[in-house]
């Protein structure tokens, strides 16, 4: 697990393309059709993603198919399980926290008479 992965993740377009390989391998230009973009732009976010290990492209005919490679989603996923007891334990105590203040009094609704406009 090495920081190249989450930049190239950090890219809303890059972070479109993963979500879009989920479904399935796509061709250089169906991702592009799919996320409204050029084929240049998604070449390159392409090379990032396969930098990154993310994605490799597969060569057929005159087109390259690309597919997620699943190893560095599992190391994600190891790191991110060892974050896990430390958040759902801020959570618990947030959720804790919570519980003790005393309940709001509902907003006014401006539409009842005497709500405010």
């Amino acid at each position: 697990m090495n920081h190249h992965t989450f930049t190239a993740l950090a890219d809303p377009h890059r972070f479109q393309i993963v979500e879009l390989l989920r479904e399935r391998p796509h061709s250089v230009g169906e991702i592009a059709d799919r996320l409204g973009l050029r084929q240049p732009q998604t070449s390159k976010h392409l090379r990032v993603l396969t930098d990154a290990g993310l994605v490799h492209l597969e060569p057929q005919a005159n087109r390259r198919i690309a597919h997620l490679s699943p190893t560095p989603f599992r190391d994600l996923d190891d790191w991110l399980t060892r974050y896990r007891p430390l958040w759902e334990e801020r959570l618990d105590r947030l959720d804790d926290y919570l519980r003790t203040l005393p309940p709001e009094d509902p907003a006014p609704d401006p539409t009842e008479p005497g709500g405010s406009p």
